[in-house]
């Protein structure tokens, strides 16, 4: 048996650098417009080069540290990423962006706590579905603290705002806590609860509420000229690349029309220079990797590692999701939301927890084999 898994090393790997390629095919006309009037064309390609660098060291690293100290530490973790989440709302200490204070800035680069909380609320509802075991049926005992810490969270991210970051972290929370064994109706219910939360969320602030009715007509001249502009334009890059595609570099939509083509629209991108096949096969790279991340999790389970395992499909859960996610906004058949495709879109912190996340499914998958070999942890 190999001592790790080869296969999901190289689709993280390919999945990387061929984000990196995309990166660099989609930001390359930027320095054109008066808002990067002073960077390279090679910035955005030389600035990820060195993020997927620095999170493979990462990676190596969290790789060597045992699931068990993980299942010590994550509490303290989660207890840790809330502090810094109220750090980005006080003023002089956040960093805010087109409007919302989701970072903290450290000269060198800049983090943020809501990537972080992704990757820990996986480590802390996988750590409380262990702990809590016995009393998961119980609404008190069981269900209630985890929805008041998952709670908290919630109400930081909005206050930022944060909505997209808040619904993946949800959705992480909600998928171990079933996977756990969790009471079927305090589930139903709690899960009716949130969408009338989300619901009133979007209901009661108005930019949000204009947003959902562009999503659901976008060609009207108010909303493709308003709201709906980067997704009336995600949409014709899609249409402009038909079955395979402009050709790498020949998007037309990447020339200031479609913002942010380097981060959350990287998809449209990839849509119209490489086509439906460029699409298909990032689809298909992502969709063995989450059902990877599965069967990692089953294996550990199956070797009585609870936590490890609950674990692993946490991590499955979050990519899925919010690759899920960010594929939707860039179709169309979700509303616009700011959230990057992990792994893939320019940006530091959410690669570098994406590759740490990575690092540890591959732990947990490295552990398996040794017991499986009759080893020693």
């Amino acid at each position: 048996m190999m001592e790790y898994d080869q296969p999901l090393v190289w689709v993280v790997m390919l999945l990387m650098l061929f984000g990196m390629v995309m990166v660099y095919s989609a930001s390359i006309a930027l320095p054109d417009s008066p808002k990067y009037a002073n960077y390279k064309t090679s910035y955005f390609l030389v600035r990820q080069a060195m993020f997927i660098g620095v999170s493979l060291v990462a990676g190596l690293m969290v790789f060597r540290i045992k699931i068990e100290t993980w299942q010590k530490i994550a509490p303290y973790l989660f207890v840790g990423t809330l502090i810094l989440l109220a750090l980005v709302l006080i003023p002089g200490i956040g960093k805010g962006v087109n409007g919302a204070k989701r970072w903290l800035s450290f000269k060198v680069f800049n983090l943020q706590p809501s990537e972080l909380m992704k990757l820990f609320i996986v480590l802390y509802a996988a750590d409380y579905t262990v702990r809590k075991q016995a009393v998961m049926h119980k609404l008190t005992k069981g269900f209630l603290p985890m929805t008041l810490a998952v709670g908290v969270v919630g109400l930081l991210l909005l206050l930022e705002p944060d909505l997209g970051a808040f619904g993946v972290i949800v959705c992480i929370a909600m998928g171990i806590l079933f996977l756990g064994g969790i009471n079927g109706v305090w589930f139903g219910g709690i899960g009716a609860t949130l969408v009338g939360i989300f619901s009133l969320v979007i209901i009661l602030s108005p930019w949000r509420r204009e947003r959902i009715f562009a999503y659901m007509n976008p060609w009207v001249e108010e909303n493709a000229l308003g709201k709906a502009y980067q997704l009336s334009h995600s949409l014709i890059a899609f249409g402009r690349g038909e079955l395979f595609g402009v050709g790498l570099g020949g998007s037309v939509e990447k020339l200031h029309y479609l913002p942010e083509a380097h981060t959350d629209f990287l998809l449209a991108v990839i849509g119209e220079e490489l086509g439906f096949a460029g699409v298909l096969v990032v689809v298909l790279l992502f969709y063995w990797l989450i059902k990877h991340a599965f069967e990692i999790g089953r294996q550990a389970i199956a070797l009585d590692l609870t936590f490890a395992g609950l674990t692993a499909k946490g991590i499955g859960i979050w990519i899925g999701v919010q690759t899920f996610i960010n594929m939707g906004v860039n179709l169309g058949l979700l509303p616009t939301k700011g959230l990057t495709l992990p792994l893939m879109s320019y940006g530091g912190s959410g690669l570098l927890i994406n590759c740490v996340g990575l690092a540890i499914l591959l732990r947990i998958d490295y552990e398996n084999r040794v017991l499986m070999r009759g080893g020693r942890l």
